[in-house]
């Protein structure tokens, strides 16, 4: 149905134009702006007086054609409007109020460059018009939207867009909206310094609005000051504190890993917004890093099912039914995700995490193979975030050849690390180096190390591996006095100076000064996470020393902080089974250990050697075998022995001594514990004339 303007509405307008005839004209108070090349020109001829009524009476009937044009969609009537705002300005030409009009009416039609040329115009005749610089401003950022990522023309439309809104916050400067906008637009450029003022300046408007808050929180996080975005949100009083502000407190605990903080804050979100799956996803997270497994999961299958499209929750499944070992639901689950995400690349790396646990290594080697021939284009040309996955993909595989003792292969997948920036090369040469160590390769170790810091001088954490290389190489005092001297009163780089000074003299067997080490670095960790590591570093302080209460003390600890700390359960258990004492508790933690690791070399050695104190020779046969297949460790071939003995197989019990002295011979000596060379010495002797005694008995 079309409707028609009346009789009665024509009859309005006309009226209406010649009242406004009949009162004076307002006078101009606008200052007059001479451009500098004007300033000796000859002056101009009057202008044409406006003639304000006609351009009133044309500017009426050109509103109505265009509300017509927006009830029937209907584009004749639009037309009409632009030609009746084009008749007002000539009847009215400098008015930058008819000019914006035709400008809005110009982009409602599509017609942006037109609507472009009127708000420019309009600007120019009177720089303070908001509504013009506003419109202006909107079409970039509709422009700015529509293009491709990349198009060189982005910069430049960014660039216009923050020019216009630069002048809006000038021109009114309390429009928090406006604040917040231009923010977002240096948050697009990346100038986080003015877009900290402009989200500073919108807190200062209002200091509980949510946008405000959140925006000024996350930038600050994203820069790395979590300290100063919970400022800013506990400085919104609790009662004022929306679904929105409770979830953006619980995401900056969580940088601050806070797990037990950032849980409450998510809680109160979901509490008030149980629709927001962000927020659900933000409490499941938190849950799962506080090692509430099964609460994370329960929440994780709410929002799969609230949402089956979502990808990322399906794969948090998968890594919590990796870590209890449920590998085939792991699978499964990691399945259904590819189906969503078919271009993912989380989703195979994951694939190839749950191939590793299960010993599926060619499996996870092909997985890995073919991300990186997907990424092989990001060696050179990636971002930096394209260039670290690639970088995590060749980590990950380097460390899986590591695992099948395939040494060159993992130097070479490493190495390949070293071009994909600092951050990666730092990596790459400290994987060498581990690499080299587990195979006791130490000249290798040490021209790595040097070749490392000749490329990174400045990288501390290669620094203090030189230090410790050099501790072990005849130059402890002068190794630990470079270390001591990294100290510096920060906390993070303090405590990290700490553990590394306490691990020094650990492997010194310089015990107090370990003690005292270890120490200052628990004193020195806020986090549940940094505490975990210090106190197992304690406990092996305290075992090495055979002080086994408080080492015992010191691992309960951890464990009770983190149940899910397999390095101090394992560690716990095998200091149990070594001692032949509560063999039935060393079994339960190292079941746990091997649970979270089933690849894991020393876990299962551990699994072995608790069976055989327990007298179930098969079992602890049938883990040391597996320990052996990632690992030449002398400890292990040492437990392989005695089974051997044990069972009646002194060729093979020989055989594995053998091989557990030559390995000592070429370990450090910080590793190596002379007393259990010389029982293992005590133990092959025995076995060889025992052995000599039967094949003598044999032949006669």
């Amino acid at each position: 149905m079309t409707t028609k303007i009346s009789i009665f509405t024509l009859f309005l307008i006309t009226a209406l134009a010649l009242a406004v005839a009949q009162e004076p004209a307002a006078p101009n108070t606008a200052p007059a702006v001479t451009p500098p090349s004007a300033q000796s020109a000859p002056a101009p001829a009057p202008a044409k007086q406006p003639d304000r009524a006609v351009a009133y009476y044309h500017f009426q009937l050109g509103h109505m054609y265009e509300e017509q044009a927006g009830l029937s969609g209907r584009m004749e009537f639009a037309t009409r409007a632009i030609d009746e705002y084009h008749k007002a300005l000539e009847a009215d030409p400098q008015s930058a109020f008819l000019n914006s009009a035709l400008a809005e009416l110009y982009a409602r039609t599509g017609r942006i460059k037109d609507a472009v040329q009127e708000a420019q115009e309009s600007i120019q005749r009177d720089p303070g018009n908001l509504d013009a610089r506003r419109l202006l401003g909107r079409i970039y950022l509709r422009s700015l939207g529509d293009i491709q990522s990349g198009d060189p023309h982005s910069q430049e439309l960014l660039r216009l867009a923050i020019e216009q809104y630069e002048q809006i916050v000038k021109l009114d400067p309390s429009s928090l909206e406006d604040h917040l906008l231009l923010g977002r637009l240096y948050i697009t450029s990346k100038d986080t310094l003015k877009a900290e003022g402009e989200f500073r300046a919108a807190v200062k408007l209002q200091p509980s609005a949510e946008d405000a808050v959140t925006l000024l929180a996350y930038l600050y996080n994203e820069t790395g000051d979590s300290t100063r975005a919970l400022a800013v949100l506990e400085a919104v009083p609790e009662k004022d504190r929306t679904a929105k502000i409770n979830s953006a407190l619980g995401y900056t605990y969580e940088q601050k890993k806070d797990y037990k903080n950032a849980i409450a804050a998510y809680r109160k979100a979901v509490d008030a917004d149980k629709d927001n799956m962000d927020s659900v996803r933000g409490l499941a997270e938190n849950l799962l890093n506080d090692n509430q497994v099964d609460a994370a999961l329960a929440l994780y299958k709410t929002v799969s099912e609230s949402d089956p499209q979502d990808a990322q929750s399906l794969q948090r499944i998968a890594e919590i039914y990796r870590r209890d070992g449920k590998f085939d639901q792991a699978l499964d689950a990691l399945k259904n995700a590819g189906r969503l995400a078919p271009d993912s690349l989380e989703v195979p790396f994951n694939t190839a995490s749950v191939y590793e646990a299960m010993g599926r290594y060619d499996d996870a080697i092909q997985v890995l193979s073919d991300l990186l021939k997907r990424t092989e284009k990001d060696e050179k040309d990636g971002s930096p975030s394209e260039r670290n996955n690639r970088s995590i993909f060749l980590e990950h595989l380097g460390s899986i050849y590591r695992q099948q003792q395939k040494t060159k292969e993992a130097i070479e997948t490493f190495r390949r690390m070293i071009s994909l920036g600092d951050e990666s090369g730092v990596r790459a040469y400290r994987e060498i180096v581990e690499t080299y160590s587990e195979v006791r390769q130490w000249v290798d170790v040490s021209q790595t190390l040097h070749e490392a810091v000749e490329k990174y001088p400045t990288d501390r954490r290669l620094q203090m591996d030189v230090a410790a290389n050099d501790a072990e190489n005849g130059k402890p005092d002068e190794a630990i006095a470079r270390v001591k001297a990294m100290l510096n009163g920060s906390m993070d780089n303090d405590r990290e100076v700490w553990v590394t000074l306490a691990q020094i003299n650990l492997r010194l067997k310089r015990w107090s000064d370990a003690e005292e080490a270890v120490a200052r670095a628990i004193g020195l960790s806020p986090t549940a996470e940094d505490k975990e590591l210090a106190g197992y570093l304690e406990g092996s302080i305290y075992e090495r020393q055979k002080k086994y209460d408080k080492a015992e003390e010191s691992f309960r600890r951890v464990i009770t902080d983190d149940p899910r700390n397999a390095g101090a359960l394992n560690y716990l258990g095998y200091m149990l089974a070594d001692r032949g004492v509560r063999l039935d508790d060393a079994l339960g933690y190292i079941r746990r250990a091997v649970a979270l690791e089933p690849q894991n070399g020393a876990y299962l050695d551990s699994l072995g050697w608790v069976y055989y104190k327990m007298g179930r020779y098969d079992l602890a046969e049938e883990n040391l075998r597996k320990a052996l297949e990632s690992s030449s460790d002398p400890t292990i071939l040492d437990h392989m022995a005695d089974l051997y003995q044990h069972t009646g197989r002194l060729k093979l019990a020989v055989t594995h001594w053998e091989r557990a002295l030559e390995e000592w011979k070429r370990s450090m000596p910080a590793d190596v514990d002379p007393a259990d060379v010389a029982k293992a010495q005590k133990k092959l002797e025995s076995a060889r004339t025992k052995l000599a005694r039967e094949e003598r008995t044999g032949r006669e």
